[in-house]
């Protein structure tokens, strides 16, 4: 599976948390640990989604909507890490002389829908605002750990 799901959420949080700076497509590669380049194009796929506003021209992304009316699932498909019913693909052309080949694609077919289905509905119930709410507990909780030690 692509990372850019991944990448993805981080870019939408990143946006969130450095709402008061500028969220430049070099500044969220250095956040990512990647190249601007990947950053360009998975930010062109969230702008097409409707999820970031950025200008020609001028540097630095914004959210286009509230982190609390993405949820994973948007972001899963803007990125298009998949197509419809096909997180899981079934090899194509099994030997129908053969009792597995030619049956395996019916019998293994309804199980990996059911599958993609209970994923996608699972992000559908997960924004990315609770995403970076965790993100921020776990900073606060890392925070005092080291003013403690």
């Amino acid at each position: 599976m692509s990372s850019r799901f991944a990448v993805g959420i981080h870019i939408l949080t990143l946006i969130k948390i450095n709402q008061n700076g500028v969220s430049s497509s070099e500044f969220i590669a250095g956040s990512v640990n990647t190249n601007p380049v990947v950053i360009r194009k998975i930010m062109g796929m969230l702008k097409q989604a409707g999820l970031v506003k950025v200008r020609p021209g001028i540097a630095g992304a914004e959210l286009a909507k509230d982190l609390s009316d993405i949820t994973l699932l948007d972001v899963y498909k803007a990125v298009n890490v998949v197509q419809d019913k096909e997180l899981f693909s079934i090899h194509e052309n099994p030997n129908p002389e053969c009792p597995v080949g030619r049956n395996i694609q019916n019998t293994i077919g309804p199980i990996f829908e059911i599958a993609q289905t209970t994923l996608e509905k699972a992000l559908g119930n997960v924004t990315v605002e609770d995403v970076e709410r965790d993100i921020m507990e776990k900073e606060k909780r890392n925070s005092k750990m080291l003013h403690n030690e």
